[in-house]
C-alpha cells in the first residue's frame, strides 16, 4: 500500500456511538470526537447527526482531507457503500453513504464493515505493524471485536477478504448453541456467538439469573437490574462473585469454541481481538485461557502456528482502520488512471 499525503476524515459508527477524527498518513489520529447515537433514533435523524459530525471532522482538517473512510457496524457492501440488515443499527438498512455523501463532500468516500477494518487497520498500522518490527510478517490477519455486538474481519496479503457481496467476517453470527434454549440474536437466529459473549449478552445474561440461588448470593443482586453491565459483571467476577465468575467462564468457552472455527476456515497466523469484553478478559488474564480452549480444538500442529493478541489500537482501532481503507482506495483510483 502505498501513502498518500495529507489527512483522511474518517468515522467509526457502531450501536452506540459515533466516533469521528482525522488521522494521518502514519495512522496517527490527529484529533477526534465523539456522540451518542440518539435514543429510538429514525433513519434522518440518525443520517443528520452522523453527517454533522462528520463536517465538523471536515473543517478540522482545514482543506487537507484526501478521502472520507467510515466504518460502520453491520454488513456493508463495499462497492456501493450499502448497509444490508445491520443488527445494531436497523434503520440504516439499504442506506448507501457513499452515493448519499459523496457529490456534497467533494472527495472519495469508502465504506466498510467496521470490524472489517478494524482487520485492516491492524493489518497496517497495529499488531501487524509490530510483527513485522520484530521480523513476523503476518500474511493472514483474524480480527474478532467483542463490543455491544461481535464482528469479525480478515485480511489476507494486504487485502481486504469481504466475500461475494462484501458480507464476509459475520463471525458473531456464527451458531454455537443449537439447542431449544439457545438464546434468540438480534440477527434473527438463535444461539448465535453474538447471544453468548457480547458485552450486551453478558448484562443480560448477568439480568436473567439473579432470580436464581447463584444470583441471589451475588453482589449484583444489590444493584437494580437496568445499570447491570457487563463491566459490572467483569469486576464482579475480579472480586470472587461466584455468578460472575461463571458468566465470564461461559463467555471465555464460547469465544474459545468460536476462534478454533475460525482458525479451521481460514488459517491465520494472526488473531487478534478487540472491544469491550476483550479488557474485561485481559483485566482477569483469560486471553491465554481462550488460547488453551482454541489450540486444544485445533486438528493439527500446523494450524497452532498462529500469534494470538489483543488490538494494539484499542477503541481506535475502527478509525485508522477506516483511514486505511481510504489509502487502499486512492491507490486503486491511482492505478486506474
Amino acid at each position: 500500500m502505498s501513502i498518500k499525503p495529507g489527512l483522511a476524515v474518517t468515522m467509526d459508527w457502531g450501536g452506540t456511538w459515533i466516533r469521528v477524527a482525522t488521522v494521518n498518513s502514519a495512522g496517527q489520529i490527529i484529533w477526534q470526537d465523539r456522540h451518542p447515537n440518539p435514543r429510538n433514533a429514525t433513519q434522518p435523524q440518525l443520517v443528520a447527526v452522523a453527517k454533522t459530525m462528520l463536517d465538523m471532522a471536515i473543517v478540522q482538517s482545514r482543506g487537507r482531507t484526501h478521502g472520507v473512510g467510515i466504518a460502520v457496524a453491520g454488513p456493508v457492501d463495499t462497492a456501493t457503500g450499502t448497509l444490508h440488515e445491520p443488527p445494531n443499527l436497523r434503520p440504516l438498512d439499504g442506506v448507501s453513504f457513499k452515493y448519499l455523501w459523496e457529490d456534497t463532500l467533494g472527495c472519495p468516500v469508502y465504506v466498510g464493515n467496521d470490524a472489517t477494518l478494524a482487520a485492516l487497520g491492524e493489518f497496517y498500522y497495529g499488531a501487524g505493524q509490530e510483527g513485522r518490527r520484530q521480523g513476523a510478517i503476518p500474511r493472514t490477519l483474524i480480527y474478532m471485536t467483542i463490543s455491544t455486538g461481535i464482528g469479525g474481519g480478515i485480511v489476507d496479503r494486504g487485502q481486504m477478504f469481504v466475500g461475494a457481496g462484501g458480507l464476509a467476517g459475520e463471525v458473531g453470527h456464527m451458531t454455537i448453541d443449537y439447542t431449544p434454549s439457545a438464546p434468540p440474536c438480534l440477527c434473527g437466529n438463535r444461539g448465535c456467538l453474538e447471544a453468548l459473549a457480547s458485552g450486551t449478552a453478558i448484562a443480560r445474561i448477568a439480568r436473567e439469573r439473579l432470580g436464581t440461588s447463584s444470583g441471589r448470593a451475588s453482589t449484583l443482586s444489590n444493584l437494580a437490574p437496568s445499570i447491570i453491565t457487563s463491566e459490572t459483571v467483569f469486576r464482579a467476577a475480579s472480586a470472587g462473585d461466584a455468578m460472575c465468575r461463571e458468566i465470564v467462564e461461559d463467555t471465555v468457552r464460547a469465544l474459545g469454541v468460536s476462534l478454533a472455527n475460525v482458525l479451521h476456515l481460514y488459517n491465520p497466523d494472526m488473531v487478534v481481538l478487540g472491544g469491550g469484553v476483550t479488557v474485561g478478559l485481559q483485566n482477569l488474564n483469560l486471553i491465554e485461557k481462550i488460547r488453551a480452549i482454541i489450540d486444544a480444538r485445533a486438528m493439527s500442529l500446523r494450524h497452532k502456528d498462529y500469534v494470538l493478541s489483543a488490538s494494539s489500537l484499542g477503541d481506535s482501532v475502527g478509525l485508522i482502520g477506516a483511514a486505511a481503507m481510504v489509502q487502499q482506495g486512492l491507490d486503486s483510483l491511482g492505478n486506474s488512471t
